[in-house]
């Protein structure tokens, strides 16, 4: 069922609000309201008028560290209501006027809500359609922005900057209608000192003149989509639909570790379609970007800690990639919804490895999955709500439910959906469900509904029959549920277990593992471990020089773990110079078990701090209780 977004049905909701007085022409005025969108993180679902495109004017500021802008809206009001909501936070609003006749157009601000920020009224008396522009500067709580000094790039003589809009950001940068279920086209021209480049998740890109890049994205996306990145950066193309956006000296190094990309897309073309974004290119941004990938339609925006150079991480860009089908394509309707979006694409993931390196392979991603998903079980409890696929996210940070339910929890279910039907009615399915809502946005519900009637019902299968209600909308896990297992990792897991005897593995046994297999023996060695047994470890596998940062990440854990002081100096290095929340956040979690380690948590942050963007700075104050300023 394909979900308009001018008809989504609205909740109630105590969330009374004063509008109050902004600069420009405007009225003061006091409004209550008892009702608030089916996405309560958005202020748009407070009237039915719709943005359907946006064009940016854009000045990038390195200096002064702000953006500013004007903001085109355009504006589909079929249910004549009298005004319009528009997303803001930290936001400066300089003028709101009506596009077309450039008269100044009656505007208020909310007050300030956690997490939402403002929304921002415009009175737009009833006409069924319009344009509004809006001149505005970001502030210093543009959480969506890094701007990063040229001692944090790799060139060390450029400054850069990047955008982060998932879950809620976007609003911080540029007035929108922030809620992953409305969607919108747009252009953008972005003007930046001269010899930078700018970048821009959108499928035509040209520069203009020196400074100046005009971008278009002719496709529908939701506001979290819409990606910038601003610095001195080069690009190679791979083939002729793919290619890497990097600093130069970063450029050659990112090429050949991506150098399989158009095997990728082609592989995900043949199980569920054509790729429908035009190119598709990665950007390697430098270590503060806090995630692994950002699923920007046409440029997923990548972290450097995945070059390991032996093209054992990039399964991460088969996970990008996988996007451009299962939310990008068709988008979750609101966060409580965020398993359509990371479920889906995990499995899509896994089955692009499958057909690259073989089934022996994808089942070694399924068990570190696996692990994932216990661990993020037991820290959540079996019991709490957060455990649910679909989640209640009403008055919290949209960013609470991006968590590994979402990911591998999601995979698992409907793992267990293709082995009640078979691989071959699933995968016929899903390019169906890709085609038949592409472009629009879905809830759990209606995504159930499809299921039943497109799947279930003409296999004579019931809901009951997959225990779609405990999957959905319980907690924890199904009892009955068998954890995944892996034959590569047979010997993996033995000589783990024999490690607690302080007997360590010979080089022979291990020079072929891949990198989840070393993931595997590392998670998999015995509580209690020996210092000197780390030590032997250490010195024969010189793990804590490790290049890649998925190893070298698990072998810290288990250095803070156990109190390994030899690591120690590694690990201050590396929590100063990677803000991958992924890595960066348990180890903070760990430090703190411990009086001496939370001592050491904190000096490490008071030097690290300014080099996290906002999502992993956020995160790791609330470790260690610190204040959020914003």
């Amino acid at each position: 069922m394909q979900i308009s977004v001018l008809t989504r049905v609205f909740t109630s909701l105590s969330f009374g609000f004063l509008l109050m007085a902004c600069a420009g022409n405007k009225k003061n005025m006091e409004t209550n309201s008892n009702t608030i969108s089916s996405d309560p993180h958005s202020w748009a679902g407070h009237s039915s008028a719709r943005v359907v495109s946006e064009h940016l004017e854009m000045q990038v500021d390195f200096e002064k560290k702000c953006i500013r802008g004007e903001a085109e809206l355009e504006i589909q009001n079929q249910d004549d209501a009298d005004s319009v909501f528009i997303d803001t936070r930290n936001l400066k609003i300089l003028s709101v006027e009506d596009a077309d006749g450039r008269a100044a157009l009656p505007y208020s601000l909310t007050l300030e809500q956690p997490f939402i920020g403002r929304g921002l009224k415009v009175e737009i008396t009833g006409r069924q359609s319009l344009k509004i522009m809006i001149r505005y500067e970001t502030g210093s709580g543009a959480d969506a922005l890094q701007w990063l000094d040229p001692q944090l790039t790799a060139g060390g003589k450029m400054p850069l900057l990047f955008t982060q809009g998932q879950a809620i950001l976007s609003r911080t940068w540029f007035p929108c209608q922030d809620s992953p279920g409305i969607r919108f086209r747009w252009t953008a021209n972005v003007q930046v000192p001269e010899g930078m480049r700018a970048v821009m998740s959108a499928d035509k890109q040209s520069e203009t003149s020196k400074g100046n890049f005009h971008f278009e994205m002719s496709q529908p996306v939701p506001a979290y989509l819409v990606a910038l990145a601003v610095g001195n950066l080069s690009f190679k193309a791979i083939d002729e639909r793919t290619g890497v956006f990097a600093e130069p000296e970063m450029l050659d190094r990112s090429v050949w570790e991506f150098a399989d990309m158009g095997k990728m897309l082609k592989a995900a073309e043949k199980l569920y379609g054509a790729y429908r974004w035009g190119r598709y290119d990665v950007l390697v941004l430098p270590p503060s970007f806090p995630f692994g990938g950002m699923e920007n339609p046409c440029v997923t925006f990548a972290t450097p800690t995945i070059l390991a150079g032996d093209r054992s991480l990039v399964s991460l860009v088969a996970h990008e990639l996988a996007h451009s089908w299962s939310g990008n394509l068709v988008t979750n309707a609101n966060w409580d919804d965020f398993w359509l979006n990371e479920g889906f694409t995990v499995y899509f993931e896994r089955r692009i490895m499958e057909s690259l390196e073989g089934k022996d392979y994808a089942d070694m991603l399924a068990v570190i999955g696996w692990q994932d998903l216990q661990a993020t079980l037991a820290d959540l409890g079996p019991d709490s709500p957060d455990s649910k696929l679909k989640l209640n996210l009403k008055g919290r940070d949209a960013d609470d439910g991006m968590s590994d339910i979402a990911y591998e929890k999601g995979y698992r279910f409907l793992c267990s959906i293709e082995a009640k039907v078979g691989r071959a009615k699933w995968d016929s399915f899903l390019k169906k469900y890709f085609d038949d809502h592409a472009f629009s946005t879905i809830t759990t519900e209606n995504f159930l509904e499809y299921l039943d009637i497109n799947l279930l019902k003409p296999n004579g299968i019931k809901q009951d029959d997959l225990n779609i209600k405990t999957w959905v909308f319980g907690t924890g896990l199904p009892k009955d549920l068998k954890a995944p297992v892996s034959l590569r990792f047979e010997n993996a897991g033995k000589l783990a277990e024999s490690c607690g005897k302080g007997e360590i593995p010979e080089y022979e046994q291990v020079k072929s593992w891949s990198s989840h297999e070393w993931l595997f023996f590392l998670r998999n060695l015995p509580e209690g471990l020996k210092i000197e047994t780390m030590e032997k470890l250490d010195k024969k596998f010189s793990l804590t020089k490790s290049r890649n940062s998925e190893i070298l990440f698990e072998w810290l854990m288990l250095s803070v773990r156990h109190k390994y002081l030899a690591a120690y100096e590694a690990l201050e290095y590396f929590l100063e110079h990677t803000g991958r929340r992924k890595f960066v956040l348990p180890l903070y979690r760990e430090l703190v078990k411990s009086v001496e380690g939370r001592d050491l948590a904190n000096r490490i942050f008071a030097k690290a701090a300014n080099s996290y963007h906002s999502v992993t700075r956020g995160s790791v104050e609330s470790v260690l209780n610190i204040p959020n300023k914003n």
